[in-house]
């Protein structure tokens, strides 16, 4: 594992660089910037694959369990785009259905106004000027009455004009109204093979998960567990504290520290576990809070920073981490999906992840804790009630 270690600290760095090549670029060319990232990917992908190399039947199922889970968290991802993307479409139907209602009536009115002057045409009848001309009136008022049946015609005319005008949007919007009732059957349709796919995947963690509390059933074998999922978490936030210690966040907010006691928890719900309670039958103390709160409820950043870990880690699932500067860190573990990257910037109550049970929890939540140098601190003395 000394190896993993030392290609964490080779990550941590590639974050750091990520960190500074984002700002303005003034310090790098972007295709410098490029290339740093694309290493961090590299870097990444390695990192994942000696991860899960170790070789032990609990491992391959946290490996399987590890994909499940990601390909869940993909799965919802891809959900929630469809679910925007068809509420946009439905929108956008109604919206031209209002239209096409609008037209229809309008097209009735303008129908039954053209009646009316193909009426009054019909009984002026057709020789109504020679008639005028003809009855040998004043000069004047002969003008005058000629201006007159001008208007009228005029304005038929007009009318006749906003007519076919109407017929003519109704025309074209009728076939965008077909072709956008045929997209959104369309996307049910993908929407309903993704649902099918979900099912299937849970289904599959359902079964992994069975099997690795299996492997769980001792007290020991659960403190063993559980230890390595704390030392694994520790080394991760020991190598980004250590590789993030003297780079400072822009000033442009209240400081981290000033905010102690005034901060918002992630996420609504009800605090199952708290900080320095005992677990693993009493060995181990939990060294943040485990929020209880329903599937998909938003996570949301507790104070403004900068992402600097957004990816998978074992026991704790879909984690990410938050750098608040003068080295003060927030982490959120076990989320169903994550909303933001590596190198991302984040505001205080922004959605940063949604609730979830990945990691192997049985139950869904958010485990969340705050650092200060690496080493954990009492979250209820920085977030308000």
């Amino acid at each position: 594992m000394q190896s993993f270690f030392a290609r964490l600290a080779r990550y941590s760095s590639l974050c750091a660089c990520l960190l500074w090549a984002s700002a303005p670029m003034a310090q790098e060319s972007a295709t410098e910037y490029e290339n740093k990232l694309k290493q961090l990917r590299e870097t990444i992908a390695e990192l994942k694959r000696e991860i899960n190399s170790v070789k032990s039947s609990r491992n391959t199922l946290q490996n399987q369990l590890q994909g499940s889970e990601e390909d869940i968290a993909k799965l919802l991802k891809k959900i929630d785009r469809l679910k925007g993307e068809l509420a946009s479409q439905k929108k956008q139907l109604s919206r031209l259905n209002n239209e096409r209602a609008q037209l229809q009536q309008q097209k009735r009115s303008q129908q039954k106004h053209i009646g009316e002057e193909i009426n009054g045409a019909y009984r002026l009848g057709q020789q109504g000027n020679l008639r005028l001309l003809l009855n040998q009136q004043e000069p004047d008022k002969f003008s005058r009455q000629l201006r007159y049946y001008q208007y009228i015609v005029e304005a038929r005319q007009a009318k006749l004009d906003e007519f076919r005008q109407t017929i003519a949007r109704l025309d074209e919007i009728e076939p965008k109204i077909l072709a956008q009732a045929e997209a959104i059957s369309e996307q049910q349709s993908r929407l309903q093979t993704q649902h099918q796919a979900l099912t299937s995947k849970q289904a599959e963690r359902r079964r992994t998960l069975a099997a690795l509390n299996k492997t769980l059933a001792s007290k020991d074998a659960q403190l063993v567990s559980k230890a390595a999922d704390q030392k694994r978490l520790q080394k991760l936030l020991d190598e980004v504290s250590q590789t993030l210690a003297n780079i400072k966040l822009p000033s442009n907010g209240v400081a981290f520290k000033k905010r102690k006691g005034k901060l918002k928890w992630p996420s609504s719900g009800r605090i199952r576990h708290r900080y320095g309670s005992p677990r693993a039958d009493g060995k181990l103390k939990w060294q943040g809070v485990f929020i209880r709160a329903n599937d998909g409820r938003p996570v949301r950043a507790i104070h403004h920073g900068r992402v600097v870990f957004s990816d998978y880690l074992k026991g704790h699932g879909m984690l990410i981490i938050v750098d608040h500067g003068e080295g003060y860190m927030s982490l959120y573990a076990h989320n169903q999906t994550l909303l933001k990257d590596t190198g991302d910037w984040v505001d205080s109550n922004d959605v940063i992840a949604k609730v979830g049970n990945t990691g192997g929890l049985e139950e869904s939540g958010v485990y969340f804790e705050i650092r200060y140098k690496g080493n954990p601190t009492n979250p209820a003395r920085w977030c308000r009630a």
